[in-house]
């Protein structure tokens, strides 16, 4: 895994919940990404952090999984199934407006639009980010055949926070997901 870098204003600013929360973050992504997925591995490979990286303020997925659309939906939105399937506690509210904390209350946020078993759209934030500090995650699913093609795309992040959340994508989310639906 590549080192998360903080850019210099972050880096005056850094608190002992964010080196908490950060320290907890790799630890997870270390564990879970260790084990073998036997299955459907996201599209996207890490890459050493770069200057590009660094400004980058959005990030891009698709994968397939071996499910129903209905399936995803509901293991994105209901508490219980989505502590089950990262061994953190979630508590959900699966309405558009309807509030959200995950892992411990290390990620919190707001589901602005909601489309059964299409799209699920989330103001989201990590705790550790300033204060009023939110991106959009969009979540979309695409029926193919016995399959289910996850687009997931995460925008207006803060620059700095790429290589960190890339690899929080894959190890909390997408790996969990394709050892799940496997």
């Amino acid at each position: 895994m590549s080192d998360r870098k903080n850019p210099p204003a972050v880096a005056d600013a850094v608190t002992r919940r964010h080196v908490i929360a950060s320290i907890a973050i790799t630890f997870g992504s270390l564990v879970v990404g260790s084990r073998a997925l036997g299955g459907t591995q996201p599209a996207t490979k890490e890459t050493p952090s770069t200057a590009t990286s660094q400004t980058r303020t959005s990030l891009h997925y698709e994968v397939d999984f071996k499910a129903s659309p209905q399936r995803i939906y509901e293991v994105l939105l209901d508490s219980k199934q989505f502590a089950a399937l990262t061994g953190r506690p979630a508590e959900i509210d699966p309405k558009e407006g309807g509030a959200f904390s995950m892992f411990g209350g290390l990620i919190v946020g707001r589901n602005v639009e909601l489309i059964p078993n299409q799209r699920i759209v989330q103001a989201w934030r990590p705790t550790h980010w300033n204060p009023g500090i939110y991106s959009i995650v969009k979540f979309e699913f695409r029926e193919q055949d016995s399959q289910t093609r996850l687009v997931l795309d995460h925008t207006g992040f803060p620059e700095g926070e790429s290589d960190h959340l890339d690899s929080g994508w894959k190890g909390h989310y997408l790996d969990p997901l394709a050892k799940l639906l496997a």
